[in-house]
């Protein structure tokens, strides 16, 4: 039923109202979550002034929560009727500036006060970007508009001035809030998640935009306040208008600062434009195909499609058989053009076996896709045979999944791109895919055609069972990249060992009068010496490893007052062979003679201030237990789970350089937490283009450490490149690292198939 525009723009204030009061019904669960993500961080183990800074924040939190929440409460209140929020009220944040607007100076609290709200919004938006993108879209053709307004209470950046400006006024301070940063912005991500999530849903069944999928992955419920501002009293309009669709709009200025930006949000988004394109022109010629994708349980192949797409796997298995043991070298016994004629061959006959025009469309777009994987230049001869071999359980898993063609994260489609993604980059190399690989690639193809009645499950499971594959194939397996990731791994435990020693060494001296020269050597130098050695000896137990521990332990005592004769005269004695042993330490690490000289000295003139008794005198109990504490160091250490490998915690990285290893230290843009989180998701065995030390070349990521905070690529000549988490997201941003394919396998072949389909969609019918 179409509508009009006064009942659209009705229905647009609607859900505008419907989110302001679930905001505001949500506030108190916000602020008690934030309360308890508070205590929660006052009881965490840290250094004394954190939790001290810590253990004031709950107290001040306690005296202002209330204050906070009802300042929250009055701004938002003020969207109720018209839907726009003001922030400009003395001493909340000033409104964004406009052209032609005069210059002023502003000070720098007000500068750290919008830095901090922009930082909630990116964190909501990061999380949330999807949804608010849909979100927007729906209420932008509802009001047959372009762009929501600046202060349209449906922006993150909105409710994020209004959290940072409430803050402030209810009297706590910036670094208060930067104390509990992480808790509010997880906490206020997950808010305005569940309200547009809400809201969309209630927009689509008033059949607003419904093609916009709503992503189904919201689980948590503990803060179900939109659901109740929907429920009560916003159903006065009984149906929404009626739209032919538009898809996903333009995302504007807002989600391209504060969303994923790059490519990979550009690829996802243009895999799931890719799809809608699809459904919709084949919607148009047979409508009740995507019917069959909105039903609850999608009817079963028939009977005699079944069969013949049996018949059709069993016959192309013969008729490439040939080839399937057929190395590129020796020759492929069946071209691709003959693949090709066999399949089309193999359509006809299943059109002709199915029961229904949605089986015979089905037929003929699976048939595209894989016509255009196969023509696809990149893809070694050696193993397109087994890419034609999955066309018929693909077909079949098509037929009776019809999501396939509506998801992106379909694990069918996944297992194509994920295969093509590691085998596209060998003949742009020069180099075969190696024998392990195509193996492999080959007993997956097996295992889907002998499991023909478990659909998507046969196909998740042969996807994670090649990710495990590629993981040990780059490690032990293939020649390029054995050696790279052997010395990455090694530098992942120095690196997080040393982080180790360093933490735990600062607990055991937190409180013992050490001078500080030698604190700061046993922190910046000694930890990684001592990880340096444990590593290249075989371990924290080996003698060489000891007699570090033993030399920390030398170096402490005699940094303590010597206030007798007999102790200076013993510090004598032991100082030539402790400078030496420290010497052989800091030349083992790899430590620059000059540094040596230099770390050295530093510690002489600290020695001296002993035998001044300028320090502090060490209880002979508490040096016993720290001589004790050292010798156990290893059952101390924390989890290296837990440990950070960033670039505010390791040594110098570029102390592993070797000619089979670089170290990427320098280059690129500071990286936003978005490009943080791409650099995350890169997958190994994937192929990328790296532009570095005047080389523009072609490298496949090979490994990944712990937590994905170091990531190793190896060129085509076996060379790694190694790089720290942040420092990768650097390279993604300013575009010195960028993936070798544009868009995935099976996104290219969509876009092939749709343009076969835009010239002759009759072909879908017959």
């Amino acid at each position: 039923m179409a509508t009009s525009p006064s009942t659209s723009s009705a229905l647009a204030q609607q859900a505008r109202r419907a989110y302001v009061e679930g905001a505001l019904r949500g506030l108190p669960a916000l602020v008690q979550a934030v309360e308890r993500g508070a205590r929660n961080l006052a009881g965490q183990a840290c250094e004394p002034a954190l939790a001290m800074k810590r253990r004031d924040l709950v107290l001040d939190l306690q005296k202002c929560a209330a204050l906070w929440q009802q300042g929250m409460a009055s701004m938002l209140r003020s969207g109720l009727n018209s839907g726009m929020v003001s922030v400009s009220k003395p001493g909340d944040l000033p409104q964004a500036s406009t052209r032609g607007a005069g210059l002023s100076l502003v000070d720098d609290d007000t500068i750290e006060h919008e830095i901090l709200s922009s930082r909630l919004a990116l964190a909501m938006m990061d999380r949330a970007s999807w949804e608010f993108s849909d979100l927007r879209s729906r209420v932008n053709q509802l009001e047959r508009r372009e762009e929501l307004d600046p202060n349209d209470a449906l922006r993150p950046h909105v409710l994020a001035r209004i959290a940072t400006a409430s803050w402030r006024a209810a009297g706590l301070t910036l670094e208060s809030w930067r104390l509990l940063q992480t808790v509010l912005h997880e906490e206020f991500a997950h808010f305005v998640e569940e309200g547009f999530h809400e809201i969309n849903t209630w927009l689509v069944q008033r059949r607003v935009m419904p093609e916009v999928d709503l992503r189904p992955y919201i689980r948590r419920s503990a803060n179900s306040a939109w659901v109740g501002s929907l429920a009560s009293g916003v159903h006065t309009l009984s149906g929404g208008p009626t739209t032919s669709g538009h898809g996903r709009m333009g995302v504007g200025e807002e989600t391209r600062m504060m969303t994923r930006v790059g490519p990979l949000a550009r690829g996802m988004d243009h895999a799931e434009a890719v799809l809608v394109r699809l459904n919709k022109l084949i919607g148009r010629q047979l409508p009740e195909f995507v019917a069959t994708q909105q039903a609850a349980a999608p009817a079963p192949a028939s009977p005699a499609l079944r069969a013949a797409i049996s018949d059709a796997q069993q016959g192309i298995a013969r008729r490439l058989a040939p080839a399937s043991g057929a190395r590129t070298g020796a020759g492929v016994v069946v071209s691709t053009p003959a693949m090709l004629e066999e399949l089309h061959q193999r359509k006809q006959a299943l059109k002709q076996a199915a029961a229904t025009p949605v089986e015979r469309a089905t037929i003929e777009i699976v048939a595209l896709l894989f016509q255009s994987i196969l023509t696809e230049e990149r893809i070694p001869a050696a193993v397109r045979v087994w890419f034609a071999r999955l066309q018929m359980p693909v077909l079949r898993v098509a037929v009776s999944e019809p999501d396939f063609f509506a998801t992106v994260d379909h694990p069918a489609r996944k297992l194509i791109d994920r295969m093509g993604a590691c085998v596209m980059g060998f003949d742009a190399t020069g180099r075969a895919v190696a024998e392990l690989l195509e193996k492999e690639i080959k007993r997956v193809v097996q295992v889907v055609e002998a499991y023909p009645d478990t659909g998507r499950r046969v196909f998740q499971t042969v996807l994670t069972e090649f990710e495990k594959f590629l993981e040990h194939y780059f490690k032990n397996a293939n020649e390029a990249s054995r050696k790279g990731v052997s010395l990455a791994q090694q530098v992942e435990q120095r690196e997080t060992m040393a982080i180790q020693y360093t933490i735990e060494l600062r607990k055991m001296l937190n409180e013992v009068p050490v001078q500080e020269g030698v604190r700061e050597f046993l922190f910046q130098v000694w930890a990684d010496v001592m990880a340096m050695t444990a590593v290249k000896s075989g371990g924290a137990q080996s003698e060489h490893a000891k007699a570090m521990k033993r030399a920390a332990a030398d170096l402490i005592w005699s940094a303590s007052a010597k206030v007798s004769r007999e102790e200076r005269a013993e510090v004598l004695r032991r100082l030539p062979p402790l400078l030496k042993t420290l010497r052989e330490g800091m030349e083992h690490a790899g430590v620059p003679p000059d540094k040596q000289d230099e770390h050295i000295h530093k510690l002489n003139n600290s020695l001296a201030a002993a035998f001044t008794a300028k320090a502090a005198v060490i209880p002979h109990e508490r040096l016993e237990e720290l001589m004790g504490r050292l010798e156990t160091l290893e059952e101390l250490l924390p989890e290296a789970a837990d440990v950070e490998i960033d670039e505010s915690m390791v040594l110098d990285l570029s102390g592993h350089e070797s000619s089979e290893l670089e170290v990427v230290g320098e280059g690129g843009s500071m990286p936003t937490p978005a490009m943080v989180a791409w650099a995350r998701e890169l997958q190994v065995g994937s192929w990328y283009m790296l532009d570095y030390r005047g080389r523009n070349e072609q490298v496949q990521l090979a490994w990944q450490g712990l937590r994905k905070q170091l990531t190793l690529f190896v060129s085509p000549q076996g060379r790694g490149i190694l790089f720290q988490q942040h420092r990768l997201a650097a390279f993604l941003q300013a575009g010195l690292l960028v993936p070798a394919q544009e868009e995935s396998l099976t996104v290219k072949a969509t876009r092939n198939a749709l343009a076969k389909l835009d010239v002759d969609p009759s072909r879908l019918l017959n």
